[in-house]
């Protein structure tokens, strides 16, 4: 029970960790603090302006470490399942990779393939820890339901939906590290058409157009990225709702499938009006914040869904459908 508690407090310490990796990205803190490992050549620097953020960043990072290094240890010392011993020091392993590719994208000034893939490995780490958090509760033998028949469908649309989820917040993270947050400034429309301009040809009035109402220029490249990112979000909604659906038609009375789906429905409705909200408010801080860490519990949910049906679909002897 305490080592369950332990990895849900490091749980809660990693989706933390994305929440103020979002608040250094929406704040434009990136290189506040220009070195690494140090700040400033100091282990704690004036928290003033964006050093706040961005050195608050790497405290957090640095207590997520300390957690997620004991809960691995802790699950080697106590764990009798190989695997969720090996989950654990994979664990250990990608936050620890973690703090290299932030050190990285501080040395290098920010380059955008390095912090895509830091904003991918910190989502990557959250859903590890959840996922470690699940399999050492009290409960989870119960989602192994014996006679209960899983289909091979239900399992394919759960992978299905966290590819996609991922996917979108692989293009999120490219939007937002490449300045293209704003490079679509109207919603639910793109330059008041359904598929925007995406010529370099048709840019030049579009940044004529945006100076007008003080936006900065852009490029067709921007403004592809930004509509990859809303063409995905579709997407997202489309494989939730059918999920969801499924789950709820094919298992009504298994709670264990049914809450995860509709909170992942929930969630991406959720997401799709603070994605609105972003592009209204300009990119306000609070609003594009949320947005990163709504993403976050979209892609653990749909995670934890994945991991409850495989696991009851590979009962020993279970009933199961093609």
């Amino acid at each position: 029970m305490w080592l369950h508690r332990f990895a849900t407090l490091t749980s809660i310490a990693a989706f933390l960790l994305i929440i103020a990796g979002g608040l250094v990205t929406s704040t434009g803190s990136g290189l506040s603090v220009p070195d690494w490992p140090l700040s400033f050549g100091k282990v704690m620097p004036p928290m003033t302006g964006g050093v706040f953020y961005e050195h608050g960043h790497r405290m957090v990072a640095t207590v997520v470490g300390i957690l997620t290094a004991i809960l691995a240890f802790w699950i080697m010392r106590v764990e009798r399942r190989r695997w969720v011993k090996v989950l654990g020091f994979v664990t250990l392993g990608a936050i620890v990779a973690q703090g290299v590719l932030g050190g990285i994208t501080v040395l290098m000034q920010l380059p955008v393939s390095v912090s895509v893939a830091h904003a991918a490995l910190a989502q990557s780490v959250f859903c590890l820890t959840v996922i470690l958090a699940l399999v050492t509760s009290a409960g989870w033998k119960a989602h192994v339901t014996t006679g209960m028949s899983i289909r091979a469908q239900t399992q394919e649309y759960c992978i299905v939906t966290s590819a996609a989820v991922f996917i979108q917040l692989l293009l999120g993270a490219w939007m937002r590290h490449s300045g293209a947050g704003l490079a679509i400034p109207d919603f639910p429309f793109s330059y008041g058409r359904i598929i925007p301009p995406l010529d370099e040809a048709s840019m030049p009035a579009i940044n004529a157009a945006r100076e007008t109402v003080g936006l900065s220029p852009v490029t067709a490249s921007q403004v592809a990225i930004h509509f990859a990112h809303r063409v995905g979000a579709a997407v997202v909604l489309v494989m939730a709702i059918i999920t969801a659906v499924h789950v709820l038609r094919s298992y009504p009375s298994e709670g264990r499938l049914r809450e995860p789906a509709v909170v992942l429905l929930l969630l991406v409705c959720f997401q799709i009006l603070l994605g609105a909200l972003t592009i209204w408010t300009g990119k306000g801080v609070e609003v594009s914040t949320m947005h990163v860490a709504t993403g976050a519990l979209i892609l653990a949910t749909s995670v934890l869904l994945c991991v409850i049906v495989s696991q009851m679909y590979r009962v020993p002897g279970g009933l199961r459908q093609g």
